[in-house]
């Protein structure tokens, strides 16, 4: 069997999403980690979102920087409300979706709270540009525009929130691999590679047979999941250590017709 990971051994962290303390406690189980187990080849790859929602995305931006200055193989994708910071800079007005950047349902108004630009409204988006502009250091900035948009090791693939069945990577658009759901969650046949991905909030990590999903929803939840990847080992990196995630771990019980087939099929199996 050829080593699915190309020899590394690879941490995956799902959405942070503003919280600083959650972030330094994944890291610091990467950290314990490998002191327990070292590996001559780790990777600790963030699936993005890092801003919105959380009380502290100036701090989580900061410690990003700090890890990436290290010279430790840490890696960071583009979330879709990264996207939003530069994009808000060039026309405040803007927007895509059903809300504002700044809508609270969206949660940009306390990533500008936490540079200590306060009533940011998308009543009146413009009002805060000038003070965010000023907020916002350079470098994090910076930061946000050289994310990675997907990354591929041995045999996965990692994306923020997917990638377009049946498009070969090099063409896949930006605009899927920060937002797909439709086309993506719902597409059972395998890829040629495994998708690790954040974006759409699961209750525990699902492992699917061609994909992982990791976004617990750490802004509801509390709960910031990260996925251990080691040849053909999948673990979730808990706090007393990893802890074995084959495939199908996670899955929501099948309900309604499925449910129905899967139980026919124990009494009356294919042949």
């Amino acid at each position: 069997m050829s080593d699915l990971t190309a020899g590394h051994r690879i941490y995956a962290i799902g959405d942070i999403h503003g919280h600083l303390s959650l972030l330094d406690a994944m890291i610091a189980r990467i950290r314990a980690d490998l002191d327990r187990r070292p590996h001559p080849a780790p990777v600790v790859i963030f699936l993005g979102d890092f801003c919105d929602r959380g009380p502290d995305t100036r701090g989580v931006y900061r410690r990003l920087i700090e890890l990436q200055r290290t010279g430790f193989p840490f890696r960071f994708l583009l979330g879709n409300h990264d996207s939003y910071i530069p994009a808000y800079l060039r026309d405040p007005e803007w927007y895509d979706r059903t809300y504002h950047w700044l809508n609270p349902a969206m949660g940009g108004d306390k990533t500008l709270a936490s540079y200590g630009v306060t009533d940011a409204s998308d009543l009146d988006p413009a009002a805060t540009r000038a003070a965010f502009a000023r907020a916002l250091p350079a470098a994090h900035l910076r930061f946000i525009e050289t994310c990675e948009l997907w990354i591929r090791i041995g045999g996965y693939v990692f994306a923020h929130a997917g990638i377009r069945p049946g498009v070969p990577m090099a063409r896949q658009d930006r605009d899927d691999l920060i937002w797909i759901r439709q086309g993506f969650l719902d597409y059972r046949k395998p890829f040629g590679f495994k998708v690790v991905h954040g974006h759409t909030i699961v209750p525990q990590v699902e492992h699917h047979p061609n994909r992982i999903a990791v976004d617990t929803g750490a802004f509801r939840t509390g709960n910031l999941s990260c996925v251990v990847l080691e040849g053909a080992d999948v673990s979730l990196l808990r706090a007393d250590g990893p802890f074995p995630w084959p495939e199908g771990s996670g899955l929501p019980a099948p309900s309604g017709l499925a449910a129905l087939r899967n139980n026919l099929r124990t009494f009356w199996p294919s042949r």
